[in-house]
């Protein structure tokens, strides 16, 4: 199954992008999910569609059923029930083509940290704005995750999911990385690493790769955000192991995606990427983390 998943996809798709927000979600989106296929699919790549609400898999099946290139994922904020073993199990239920791959699952992205954005964003509704930003964490203040994710963790070990660390802080992610570790857990991303919530640099990831099933995703908007330096936005992309190269866009305010596409190109060619470094971090990585 793992084989004829990359096979099917590496044949299809120059890239694949990993971490793209569509509209319904809580803060006003540039595109809903069949324009945003389309515009992937014109530039020859994928994209796994992230939306802070909870479960897009429902939606990204049905854009495949059109042929458009397109993923889902779950993020498990507090809208969404949290983390929550249940909210994952209905999830995989949607799962049903042949090659979607397995749930990149988010663990909570609000998470009541004291962070104020550089995005000039606006909720998508009254709802959104009174229920959808609603906090949950991972740990329980005291160094210790909390059971619910604990049990998430476990779980991962027998069904087809990857766990992204979500927008836990620095303790967190080592904490989940040990756990992950002991636990035998199969894939785990840590999600927008260089982020100010979790704070980890070229230096701090270069200690934790290596282990076959740590994944470390780079978003384009960690340093368009000026969040990340330039050194060490390079350094990540030509350095670091099982790095997979994302966007974090969709947000009106920033590139479109094919403005987004052509940068990177250039960007690359500025860090003297070869050609088999490009695939790596744009396809071949993300496509051996979403194997079943």
């Amino acid at each position: 199954m793992s084989e004829l998943f990359q096979l099917h996809w590496r044949s299809r798709l120059r890239f694949l992008d990993v971490h793209y927000h569509v509209a319904p979600d809580v803060f006003r989106r540039r595109h809903g999910v069949l324009s945003a296929g389309r515009q992937y699919q014109m530039l020859n790549g994928g994209v796994v569609l992230k939306n802070h609400l909870g479960d897009s898999v429902a939606s990204a099946e049905a854009a495949r059923e059109i042929g458009l290139p397109v993923f889902g994922s779950l993020v498990l904020n507090a809208v969404a029930g949290g983390p929550c073993w249940r909210t994952v199990e209905a999830s995989l239920c949607k799962l049903q083509a042949e090659c979607s791959g397995r749930l990149l699952m988010h663990l909570p992205t609000f998470t009541g940290a004291k962070h104020q954005s550089k995005l000039n964003r606006s909720v998508s509704n009254q709802a959104s704005q009174a229920k959808g930003l609603m906090p949950s964490r991972v740990s329980n203040g005291v160094g210790r995750l909390r059971q619910e994710v604990m049990e998430l963790l476990h779980m991962s070990r027998d069904y087809p999911v990857v766990i992204s660390t979500g927008h836990a802080n620095r303790e967190e992610v080592m904490r989940l990385i040990d756990v992950a570790g002991r636990l035998g857990v199969q894939r785990l991303m840590l999600n927008q690493p260089a982020n100010p919530m979790t704070g980890l640099n070229a230096t701090d990831l270069a200690s934790l790769a290596g282990a076959s099933w740590l994944y470390i995703e780079q978003t384009a908007l960690t340093y368009l955000l000026g969040y990340q330096r330039w050194d060490d936005f390079a350094a990540v992309l030509t350095q670091i192991q099982n790095v997979v190269y994302s966007s974090d866009l969709g947000q009106p305010d920033q590139p479109d995606i094919a403005e987004w596409h052509a940068r990177s190109q250039l960007w690359f060619d500025e860090m003297g990427l070869n050609p088999q470094r490009r695939a790596a971090i744009c396809l071949d990585n993300a496509l051996t983390m979403l194997a079943p």
